[in-house]
């Protein structure tokens, strides 16, 4: 759970930057333009959903993670029924990319 709030924290940092991209449509701009360093995806989407940005993610070879709820991710970025973000920074994608790979579990 440590985890889990350590990305969520992440999360809101990135919001607070500017370095963050919500919702379906925003987030596959993001990878379009070749902005987005990842990709996470609330446990709780639609299959529809998960099998879209799972083509998209491989095609643009861009990391996809599944974490927590459509609830906690929103909570985390101040936005309502929000289930899929892309990060923008490249620093802050390799830390959540460590924490979720178990890299950083001390603290």
């Amino acid at each position: 759970m440590v985890t889990k709030n350590k990305i969520y924290g992440y999360l809101g940092l990135c919001m607070k930057a500017g370095k963050l991209a919500f919702g379906t449509e925003a987030v596959i701009e993001s990878l379009e333009k070749r902005k987005a360093k990842m990709v996470l995806m609330a446990n709780d989407c639609s299959d529809r959903t998960q099998k879209k940005f799972q083509e998209i993610t491989e095609k643009h070879q861009i990391p996809l993670f599944t974490i927590g709820t459509t609830e906690e991710i929103s909570k985390a970025i101040g936005k309502d029924n929000k289930s899929v973000v892309s990060i923008k920074d490249s620093n802050i994608a390799k830390e959540i990319e460590k924490i979720i790979n178990g890299g950083d579990t001390i603290g």
